[in-house]
């Protein structure tokens, strides 16, 4: 395996795309892979995507916070304002052995590998050239804004949700964000996020007394509580699905005890889980019901509950209908309009304005060989530029 490097290329040659061409993604796509950017790490990427940018005209507000590097970038001043989120860091390259070394950027037989080839540096890259494309055109009409963070595949305390309340202080408040996650199942086209569940973590913790496993009168067995808690909690389904969402899911991830004995009955107990949820809950709600279910099985109990995020979802409208025909136009596919998945920033983005995400084919992302075909990059980018074109006309 080839080493981590700290440092990425220039972007020399991602913006000299002759007039009689359309712009193509996959130098700046490169550049942005061979940064070593696992999080919190950005070794060089903010910049480089900083550099593109400013050539084609937008100020560029770059912004630390902790220690995690983001970026705010605009170009225009009057509305529509249409922003586009992405992040440039990415997972670690895992254990395995790459075909292709994780932050090279080597292309094989027209594909391009690497670490956030498919999330989402890729995207990135495509909505920059579909941008330049769109700059190209007609006069430009609007403002387009980039709102990039370094944050989103670690604990995002110090990215997206921080630049938002930077934005909303400074008055940056767009009219409709796209989140470039890779969205699509099989085919670019095949499907838009309009909304994602919420997602809870919850550690409960069983307190009693330890003893002798023959003699279990003289002692007070957590695991036979802990045991009856969960139980509960997973005999019958959350709800049955909404109009927009599937059925909420309560998954049990970890019970422990740590106990080397056989013969020895614990004090303690613990249980892990997670709760995906639609929009019938809050995560007020579900924690309230943790802690419910818990106290009638044990007195000495302790729910602790993360929420990583509530359910969203933006309702179907005149800004997702003018996203979904633009797609539609390009690629040929109507896209389904879908709030299955997991989280990710458009949990924030939300707060602030209504919010979409499309992307890539997300087959390979977060895998060893991360990778895209060349040619699906830079149907992305006119896929963008057809979207720019639709909302600016």
């Amino acid at each position: 395996r080839r080493p981590r490097s700290t440092t990425c290329c220039g972007i020399e040659g991602v913006l000299n795309t002759p007039l009689n061409q359309s712009a193509d993604p996959v130098p700046l796509a490169r550049a942005l892979i061979r940064c070593a950017s696992v999080t919190p790490a950005d070794a060089g990427a903010q910049g480089v995507l900083a550099d593109a940018l400013s050539q084609l005209g937008f100020k560029v507000t770059r912004l630390r916070l902790g220690e995690i590097e983001n970026l705010y970038a605009r170009l225009g001043t009057e509305g529509p304002h249409i922003c586009f989120a992405g992040h440039t860091d990415v997972v670690p390259e895992g254990a395995a052995d790459w075909t292709a070394g994780p932050f090279a950027g080597d292309i094989r037989d027209d594909v391009l590998y690497g670490r956030g080839a498919c999330d989402m540096k890729g995207a990135i890259a495509a909505f920059v050239a579909g941008v330049e494309d769109h700059l190209r055109g007609a006069a430009p009409k609007g403002s387009i804004s980039l709102l990039i963070t370094g944050d989103e595949e670690g604990p995002a305390l110090d990215g997206t949700v921080r630049v938002l309340d930077w934005m909303r202080e400074n008055g940056e408040v767009p009219d409709f964000c796209i989140v470039g996650e890779p969205t699509n199942p099989a085919a670019l086209g095949d499907m838009i996020k309009i909304g994602r569940r919420g997602s809870l973590n919850a550690i409960i913790t069983v307190h009693g007394s330890q003893g002798h496993a023959a003699y279990p009168q003289r002692a007070d067995n957590p695991i036979h509580r802990l045991i009856r808690i969960l139980s509960d909690l997973t005999a019958q389904p959350l709800d049955a699905g909404s109009d927009w969402f599937e059925p909420s899911t309560l998954q049990v991830t970890s019970v422990d005890v740590g106990n080397p004995a056989t013969n020895v009955t614990p004090s303690t107990a613990r249980a892990m889980l997670n709760i995906r949820f639609n929009d019938l809950h809050t995560g007020a709600d579900l924690s309230a019901m943790l802690r419910d279910v818990a106290a009638r099985h044990a007195e000495r109990v302790e729910v602790a509950v993360t929420i990583s995020g509530e359910s969203f979802l933006t309702q179907p409208g005149p800004m997702v209908e003018t996203l979904q025909t633009a797609i539609a136009e390009a690629t040929g596919r109507t896209p389904k309009l879908d709030t299955g998945g997991g989280t990710s920033d458009a949990r924030f983005i939300t707060r602030l304005c209504p919010v979409a995400e499309f992307g890539l084919v997300g087959s390979t992302m977060h895998q060893v060989d991360e990778r895209v075909p060349v040619e699906e990059l830079r149907s992305l980018a006119g896929i963008y530029r057809a979207v720019l074109d639709k909302f600016l006309a």
